[in-house]
């Protein structure tokens, strides 16, 4: 989950599942790679944002796809974006212009609203699956 000043990245996809609607950067790791490194990867690679990570936003298990997804919070110094193959379009968004009928996936909205608790914080315990 990447800030901009208040603003929060997403990228549109140009690839299955959920061509065409709105996430946050992210994928799989490649061998060898830590949570951190895979993280900052997937963002340059969707985005062309180098962001800093500041903390552990939540984890989320997902068992019927048998996934577990780490989010991280971090910021951008800058506004620049350069959107990869996987990428139809990237942005950065304010609260109330995020495209919520639009989003690819119910993690992401998960993690959206986990971020706008913690915005401004910047000591918080990591979240999970919403109960």
């Amino acid at each position: 989950m990447i800030s901009y000043k208040k603003s929060i990245l997403l990228c549109r996809r140009a690839i299955e599942p959920q061509k065409g609607l709105w996430t946050i950067p992210a994928g799989y790791l490649e061998e060898n790679e830590s949570t951190e490194e895979g993280a900052l990867r997937e963002i340059y690679e969707e985005s062309g944002v180098k962001p800093q990570i500041q903390a552990l936003l939540a984890i989320y298990s997902l068992k019927h796809i048998s996934q577990i997804q780490i989010i991280y919070k971090a910021s951008s110094s800058n506004n620049n974006l350069d959107p990869g193959i996987e990428t139809e379009e990237a942005d950065y968004f304010n609260w109330k212009d995020i495209p919520w009928h639009d989003i690819a996936f119910p993690s992401v909205v998960w993690a959206l609203k986990h971020f706008k608790e913690v915005e401004d914080k910047e000591f918080f315990t990591p979240k999970s699956n919403p109960k």
